[in-house]
């Protein structure tokens, strides 16, 4: 098969979901109208709440969903065939992923950017809101753990990476303050900067960075001194106001990465290379099974539930019109979408562009295709991109950048979010400390890395990535939960939410008690109670929302 047919029927679908389907759940089922103010409107307090364009904010959502999730996630998952991995990763993402995006920021908005937890609260009582927002703070905490760690290996095994990646900060700064303050050229502005960045990538294929003698004179690893450092500048990103830093930082970053895609599919289109994975291979060796792991391998690219804190944590907070929730949210997630795709067709027809036998054997099994997943990544997207004349090794150096900088913005909205649910904590429990911006951070930061260094080289990170997938997609069905409560309040049309929410909730509950049961019999004492504890978490908040949901339909036959 060539990958130009896989291309087409994404596309196709892709317009669907965002022309029509989500035109329908804006008009008929949620009913946006520019004439409701946004709590970014109403609130406007130049740190939280900043009213947004539409572009820059997409450019902020676009980047902070698009983590290394949909790069690891596909490029792992293809070992059970291209074909599972297709449908899940696009019929997800126009039916269930962008929905549930979509959902949270327009939940969010409608109750003053308050975050899915507190949301959860006003329907369900205040033990679900405290239970929900102990959940989000472990999937934060998880996410970072996550990121920190792929970004250091990024780091260490692509060198050149490492100027690029943090030439974008100072850059994002200046960029920030020239828009907000100096009021320069929006356009001018954004191709002068994206100019001066890739020359930044240029200078990083030329002169690599090896910390190696630095790390070791401290008495580190190479990983272990990226990820302290990473740690440090994100307790700073996630205290500064979102003009300064991050708004600026994931404009920059989406035009990156929305330049990056065109490369890749122009190679793809260009090349039409052949698919050499097999369709449907559902025994692998070493993998779990196809079903339902494919659905907590594969989470950002087809669904997330990461992706709710985003859209209810800082999102909509920046909102300045009700309809810009349609841009943001749904296709904010098919741009996320089809970057998993294009990872689909890397790992499975570009990595066998000049070596026939690579996808054989960087996917001999499970454990060779988990400590690979990135390298066939970027050899895979290097290969495409070769394809519209980029010389390989500097398409590796911009593959490898990209990547580190989707990570990063990631990790940094989630160190934010983790602050915002802290300091929430902090009100409901009347905890001083915890109120205070600069100390919510440290204590986000420091819970995150502790959980890093939990496993001997920085490999905790990795080691709860079966944990991350399942918590993730359990995430997500709780939200949708949240959003299906809200619209029946509402009396509006639930059904899109009702039949995604009810898939998500059971098969990824099945996998989080598979995934607590394998690691309770292979005697991993600290997975499997870290799976247990989330699986119980998902249970009570479950049953807190049955609870409320009868209590409100016993009021609504009182009052007839």
């Amino acid at each position: 098969m060539k990958a130009l047919y896989f291309i087409l029927s994404a596309v196709t679908l892709y317009a669907f979901g965002y022309f029509i389907y989500s035109k329908y759940l804006a008009e008929r089922v949620f009913r946006l109208s520019d004439e409701n103010k946004t709590p970014a409107e109403e609130i406007n307090d130049g740190v939280d709440f900043v009213p947004t364009n539409k572009w820059i904010l997409l450019g902020h959502h676009f980047t902070s969903i698009t983590g290394a999730g949909p790069i690891v996630g596909p490029a792992i998952a293809v070992i059970w065939g291209w074909l599972p991995a297709f449908l899940w990763v696009v019929l997800g993402a126009v039916f269930i992923g962008a929905v549930h995006d979509f959902t949270a920021l327009v939940t969010s908005i409608r109750h003053k950017g308050k975050s899915i937890g507190t949301i959860l609260g006003e329907y369900a009582g205040e033990r679900a809101r405290i239970l929900f927002l102990i959940l989000i703070l472990a999937l934060a905490i998880l996410v970072n753990a996550v990121f920190a760690y792929v970004i250091a290996v990024l780091f260490t095994k692509f060198p050149s990476s490492v100027i690029p990646a943090w030439l974008v900060i100072p850059l994002a700064v200046l960029f920030g303050f020239s828009v907000y303050r100096l009021r320069v050229n929006f356009l001018l502005l954004t191709a002068i900067f994206l100019t001066i960045l890739y020359f930044g990538i240029y200078l990083g294929s030329l002169y690599p960075v090896d910390i190696t003698p630095v790390a070791s004179s401290l008495g580190l690893s190479p990983i272990m001194f990226w990820i302290i450092v990473l740690f440090i500048y994100a307790f700073f990103a996630s205290s500064l106001p979102v003009w300064i830093l991050l708004q600026p930082r994931d404009f920059l970053n989406g035009i990156q990465l929305i330049i990056l895609l065109i490369f890749l599919y122009a190679g793809a289109i260009i090349l039409n290379p052949t698919i050499v994975a097999p369709a449907v291979n559902p025994s692998p060796e070493g993998a779990p099974p196809m079903f339902p792991f494919l659905f907590i391998t594969i989470a950002c690219g087809a669904l997330s539930g990461f992706h709710a804190l985003v859209s209810s944590g800082t999102s909509s907070k920046q909102l300045a019109n009700e309809t810009d929730a349609r841009t943001v949210g749904y296709l904010g997630f098919l741009g996320e979408s089809s970057l998993a795709l294009i990872v689909i067709i890397a790992t499975t027809a570009g990595i066998a562009l000049f070596s026939a036998d690579k996808f054989t054997e960087l996917y001999s099994s499970w454990s060779a295709i988990k400590k690979s997943s990135i390298v066939a990544v970027v050899e895979g997207g290097a290969n495409l991109i070769n394809g519209i004349g980029i010389p390989l090794e500097f398409a590796k150096t911009i593959i490898a950048t990209l990547i580190v900088l989707f990570a990063a913005t990631t990790m940094d909205t989630s160190v934010r979010i983790q602050r915002y649910i802290l300091n929430e904590l902090g009100e409901i429990y009347s905890i001083k400390p915890l109120q205070n911006v600069w100390f919510a951070s440290g204590i986000a930061v420091f819970t995150s890395m502790a959980l890093v260094l939990s496993k001997e080289g920085g490999k905790g990170g990795m080691v709860f990535w079966p944990v991350f997938g399942a918590a993730n997609q359990l995430l997500a069905g709780l939200a949708l939960l949240v959003g299906y409560l809200y619209l029946r309040r509402i009396n509006r049309p639930t059904l899109p939410i009702v039949v995604p929410m009810i898939f998500v909730l059971l098969i990824t509950s099945l996998a989080m008690a598979m995934n607590a049961w394998n690691n309770f019999r292979k005697g991993d004492a600290l997975l499997f109670v870290t799976s247990f504890i989330i699986l119980i978490l998902e249970v009570f908040l479950i049953l807190e929302a049955v609870k409320a949901i009868r209590k409100e339909t016993r009021a609504e036959a009182t009052h007839k």
